[in-house]
């Protein structure tokens, strides 16, 4: 399976293309924002997948899987 993954100029994970494996194989695009630290860490806090169209561009009115994250710690 072949993914592409996005960085912007400061060099954090802006989206990630793959294909869906269940529900027949669809592609998709992950978009992330919301940068937050922690332990010292840059990670995206907000996840937000949908189908991707024909033109590869996330369909945003096909939201698959919404995720934030919030109070992360790492030991």
């Amino acid at each position: 399976m072949v993914q592409d993954f996005f960085f912007g100029e400061d060099m954090m994970l802006r989206r990630h293309d793959y294909s869906v494996n269940i529900a027949g194989g669809f592609p998709a695009a992950q978009l992330t924002s919301a940068h937050i630290e922690a332990g010292g860490i840059r990670l995206p806090s907000m996840r937000r997948a949908y189908a991707r169209g024909p033109d590869r561009r996330p369909v945003t009115d096909m939201l698959l899987v919404s995720i934030d994250f919030s109070a992360i710690a790492f030991t």
